[in-house]
């Protein structure tokens, strides 16, 4: 039985402080001192949704191998750009990290002109985090069961995400795949798109599995497709787009990332910290419980993967036909 994030994450926390909360972490301190005061963790999207939770469960996972406090702040806005900005533009001095998103460096630069648009170059990569999938859902009062039911229908409305996701992408691609007249109604973030699909203003939508889950085991959301290259197990009846003749798969990479010029003893403490937090058997249970992965590359192969990303999207895109980039 799938459990709500919610609770699973307060019982993080309770464990974490029974242990011990910070305390004792002052081996993770580098030569230096670092780090000094609270490490600050900002989650560029809305309290509430997968990557709030997320960012959460891994600052408070985080704490005891840091030896300091990390308090979380959101601040959503342009799909991650908002809060990226800001803390990549503050000093390199380690306490001030981003959550950043596969789908904001991948994507978002093949939909929205952006000529302040995050760089690669403006960032020091922390570490990676998870890897999500994304479901195609309908209400479950829809008439339609299957995903040729919901493009036979022939005209519908589609929740997204926002711009520049990979909820819009995957959606964008099936629908021109299936020529079907759809029309694309963004949101800010999974929950909101989640309220207007179970408000009936949207016929469906795509979003995270760990976002859909809990609707889905209540019995409000149906799922008709995954966009994985093989099917879920949480999900195992429902089809991958792939195996209904569509060929998308998008996922949802998330890492965390500092200003450029961290000092290599900041990064190496950092790093140290988020790879002990990683194997705690409570994060790991976090993940494994709301049917999300860790994204186990190495660090300085995040950037790497990102620009194949967005390069192997484009080419998807331009083979599509589909007009992608807002107008």
């Amino acid at each position: 039985m799938h459990r709500r994030i919610v609770a699973l994450l307060a019982g993080t926390a309770v464990a974490l402080t029974a242990c011990g909360g910070v305390q004792g972490g002052s081996a993770a301190r580098d030569a230096a001192g670092f780090p000094t005061k609270p490490v600050e963790l900002t989650v560029p999207s809305s309290a509430g949704g997968s990557s709030d939770l997320i960012g959460r469960a891994v600052a408070r996972a985080v704490e005891k191998p840091l030896g300091t406090s990390v308090p979380v702040v959101n601040k959503p806005g342009a799909n991650g750009a908002v809060g990226g900005k800001e803390v990549l533009g503050s000093s390199p001095d380690g306490h001030r990290l981003v959550m950043l998103f596969k789908s904001l460096m991948s994507i978002t630069p093949l939909a929205v002109d952006d000529p302040d648009a995050i760089r690669f170059d403006q960032m020091t990569v922390v570490a990676p985090l998870t890897v999500e999938d994304y479901v195609l859902v309908v209400p479950a009062a829809s008439p339609h069961r299957t995903v040729a039911d919901l493009v036979g229908a022939g005209r519908l409305s589609y929740g997204t995400t926002g711009a520049g996701t990979g909820s819009q992408l995957a959606q964008a691609l099936l629908f021109g795949a299936a020529k079907v007249d759809a029309t694309d109604v963004p949101f800010d973030g999974g929950a909101p798109t989640i309220t207007a699909l179970l408000g009936s203003q949207v016929d469906a939508a795509v979003i995270q599995i760990a976002e859909a889950a809990p609707q889905v085991d209540a019995g409000a959301l149906r799922p008709l497709a995954v966009f994985s290259e093989a099917r879920i197990p949480f999900l195992k009846d429902v089809p991958t787009a792939k195996e209904l003749g569509y060929d998308v798969v998008v996922d949802q990479r998330r890492f965390l990332a500092a200003p450029a010029g961290l000092a290599p003893e900041a990064l190496a403490t950092l790093q140290k910290a988020v790879a002990t937090a990683q194997q705690d058997p409570r994060y790991t249970e976090f993940l494994e419980k709301n049917y999300i992965s860790p994204w186990t590359d190495p660090a300085d192969q995040v950037i790497p993967h990102l620009e194949a990303a967005k390069k192997g999207y484009a080419d998807v895109i331009a083979a599509s036909g589909i007009t992608f980039k807002e107008s």
